[in-house]
């Protein structure tokens, strides 16, 4: 997330926030947030709840997501929102929003539903 200068806003037991500033390096051909950097925030918020309800010592992989994207990505910065929808000792399933912010109302241009695993005691992975 450094990469791309997402920052975590908001961190909560079972849900997570991360915004995005626009950045002209993060387009694809038209102008929008490339779908590949929306996914891969979507995909952090929603890992990062998931670490919000699991023991300190376990970790989290993300094991499958599905992306539908809405609308363009077209705004002065993003919000990422990922909130637990079922949590699980081994399996956590969590549901991401990702908006556009500009003047006015937050735009919907993003939604994800996610499958996590919860690993522990493998050599490498750490939480």
């Amino acid at each position: 997330m450094r990469l791309i200068g997402a920052e975590l806003c908001r961190v909560e037991h079972g849900t997570v926030e991360i915004e995005l500033p626009f950045d002209e390096k993060l387009t694809q051909q038209h102008g929008f947030l490339h779908a590949g950097v929306i996914s891969a925030a979507l995909d952090s918020a929603c890992g990062y709840a998931a670490y919000t309800v699991i023991d300190p010592d376990a970790s989290i992989l993300t094991i499958e997501f599905k992306v539908n994207l809405m609308s363009p990505g077209r705004g002065e910065r993003f919000l990422f929102r990922g909130e637990v929808t079922k949590p699980g000792t081994t399996i956590i399933v969590a549901d991401g929003r990702g908006y556009a912010l500009s003047d006015g109302p937050a735009k919907l241009i993003a939604s994800m539903t996610g499958t996590m695993m919860v690993v522990r005691g493998r050599q490498g992975i750490a939480g």
